[in-house]
């Protein structure tokens, strides 16, 4: 007989469940009111953003010693579920700015580099990006083009980035770019706003997360002090995953986020539309979406988690982050198609929040790797 699990609870703590519970509220309250006004304006969310730099938000899993909130990665994730289930544009800004923007510098970055930057980018003072993706290096993040060359104590930039989030406001502070630094040798660099010579295109036009900060940026011979390399030089690439497969926990998180968001306003619609008299609740087949999304958004849920406790417990994580990002952003996609057909025509109109989540979902299967480059990483950790 099989002795019974000891120490497997699926309760969240007092800690974690006040946590969540606060963030709930603050999206209801102060997102869910603007999160329509901000989309159709393509407006960032500056006031937003200052809000949740005032609750802690920013920089959750940065140490208290360096202005961030201490917190661990599962209280990070449950709270851009929270924020997603609103609203993607803002969860994407806190998102990108923590996993992407500020950890490398956490991570990798000297004790000095820590004291300049981290202060202003944990405490969400300040916005901080990462420039990966190029024209030509999406998918195959290896095939770097952008270079950077030592001249006088100083590292010259050439190339470009795309698709960086949040690289253009007016709070952003930096920039962190891969560059290749010598032959076969990629490194990461510490790119200010304002350096001389580097240029940073209007935002960009997007089918959703119209709210958040996206843009090109254009490296054109630019300066950057040679004390901004971040870390070993050409140690960039294994920095870089390491980094992808963190961020695939807080963007797994928005997949299972943006699916509670379907299934909450279908749930909502289908209590209310009646057809034939009485609510197209009672019918089996609208029942069955609602069913499905339900246990699946459920699933989803602690696949995240159980990514997210890995992580916490210092134990490799990749394959089940890779895993959660993977089932989460399929299964947005499937929620999202669900809740417009329970809302019928009335979801093909952008006065219904469903067109505007809609939208916002493909994204999830593309961002931090696509659907396809997660089943070759899953593939090589199952030894295939």
């Amino acid at each position: 007989m099989v002795s019974p699990a000891v120490g497997l609870d699926f309760d969240l703590d007092d800690e974690h469940a006040l946590l969540r519970d606060t963030v709930r509220q603050f999206a209801l309250d102060r997102v869910a009111p603007v999160a329509e006004e901000l989309d159709r304006e393509k407006r960032f969310p500056y006031e937003l953003v200052a809000e949740l730099a005032e609750l802690g938000l920013m920089g959750m899993t940065i140490p208290e010693e360096y202005e961030g909130g201490g917190t661990d990665t599962l209280a990070y994730a449950i709270a851009i579920e929270e924020l997603t289930r609103i609203d993607s544009s803002v969860a994407i800004t806190v998102a990108a700015h923590h996993s992407l923007g500020t950890l490398p510098i956490y991570y990798f970055g000297s004790e000095k580099q820590k004291r300049e930057w981290l202060p202003d980018l944990a405490s969400g003072r300040k916005l901080a990006a990462f420039g990966l993706t190029e024209p030509n290096a999406g998918s195959d993040a290896g095939a770097v083009r952008t270079t950077a060359r030592l001249e006088s104590g100083e590292w010259v930039v050439d190339g470009s980035k795309i698709f960086i989030t949040n690289a253009g406001t007016d709070i952003t502070a930096c920039v962190t770019i891969t560059a290749v630094t010598g032959d076969g040798e990629i490194s990461n660099i510490v790119v200010p706003n304002g350096a001389p010579g580097y240029v940073v295109s209007p935002p960009m036009q997007k089918l959703g997360w119209r709210a958040s900060d996206t843009r090109e940026l254009s490296f054109q011979g630019a300066r950057v002090p040679e004390g901004n390399l971040l870390g070993p030089r050409g140690k960039g690439f294994h920095q870089f995953l390491q980094i992808l497969d963190g961020g695939r926990i807080s963007v797994a998180a928005m997949g299972v986020g943006l699916a509670q968001g379907c299934y909450d306003l279908a749930f909502g619609y289908a209590q209310e539309r009646e057809q034939f008299g009485k609510p197209i609740a009672t019918f089996q087949s609208v029942q069955t979406k609602l069913v499905d999304m339900a246990t699946e958004i459920e699933a989803a849920r602690y696949l995240v988690w159980k990514a997210a406790w890995e992580k916490d417990q210092g134990r490799d994580f990749a394959r089940t982050a890779a895993m959660a990002k993977l089932y989460s952003g399929e299964l947005s996609h499937r929620a999202a198609n669900w809740a417009l057909q329970i809302h019928g025509g009335y979801g093909f109109m952008d006065e219904y929040p469903i067109s505007r989540l809609y939208r916002d979902q493909k994204i999830l299967e593309i961002g931090e790797g696509t659907n396809e480059v997660q089943r070759m990483v899953i593939a090589r950790h199952l030894g295939l």
